[in-house]
């Protein structure tokens, strides 16, 4: 433990040296410079953590205070859905910077890159981040009960993409779905919820989601129903390879 504070100070100094270099000849140490860059779980143990992972994913569950700091690291494509309404400035390694204010509960995708982040807000960040890791040459089978079309009223599409789609999904008190199918997929809890899965045999499974946890799902079809006495919001970050 004695020994995780300085070298969290050790690498935060060598990637601030790092972007000073980049800002006086970013076109001779770019890719230099790309080396420093760390996984940010273990870049910023305390505050990223893993939720879960697999050969398809990485999940992550960020939470940061107010004014805080990450230097430089990498991430391959992701989701992130975030909790909080926030305000954040991004440092890149060419030293350009990008700032961006995101709403709670707003759901973005970005692809592979690495820069340093900083929380400019007061207030506490918090989101989960679903890493994608590199997709294999199988596409994922279509499926022919979409629940976009079979249940619209209860499913909206956020992001569609060639990597992913993500879908907000709203159940109100004791409301129930239709069949339908997904791939494989991450579910990320905005709320907590208490759900009846009614498979196409006809038994059932329960599930009780924590607000801001998040679960890997099979491809399959599935009767979802909101047993419990509250409304019920997840995004389904759907996974096309």
């Amino acid at each position: 433990m004695r020994g995780m504070f300085p070298m969290a100070m050790a690498l935060a100094a060598v990637a601030a040296f790092a972007q000073d270099v980049v800002q006086l000849a970013p076109d001779h140490v770019k890719v230099v410079f790309a080396a420093f860059a760390q996984d940010v779980v273990q870049l910023a143990p305390d505050h990223v953590k893993v939720v879960f992972e697999n050969d398809r994913v990485r999940v992550l569950h960020f939470n940061a205070p107010g004014r805080s700091k990450l230097p430089m690291h990498s991430h391959p494509a992701y989701v992130t859905v975030g909790f909080t309404t926030d305000h954040s400035k991004y440092t890149f390694p060419d030293g350009k910077t990008r700032d961006e204010r995101t709403k709670a509960n707003g759901v973005t995708y970005s692809k592979d890159m690495t820069h340093a982040f900083e929380n400019l807000s007061d207030t506490a960040t918090e989101s989960v981040m679903v890493e994608l890791k590199k997709p294999g040459g199988a596409t994922a089978a279509k499926t022919t009960l979409d629940p976009v079309k079979v249940d619209p009223k209860h499913y909206k599409v956020v992001i569609n993409n060639d990597q992913v789609r993500v879908l907000r999904a709203k159940y109100g008190p004791h409301e129930k779905s239709v069949m339908h199918e997904h791939p494989a997929s991450v579910a990320v809890f905005v709320t907590d919820g208490h759900t009846k899965f009614t498979l196409p045999d006809g038994t059932s499974q329960d599930a009780n989601g924590k607000a801001h946890d998040a679960v890997w799902a099979d491809a399959g079809k599935h009767l979802p129903e909101n047993v419990g006495d509250k409304p019920t919001e997840v995004i389904v970050i759907e996974l096309k390879k």
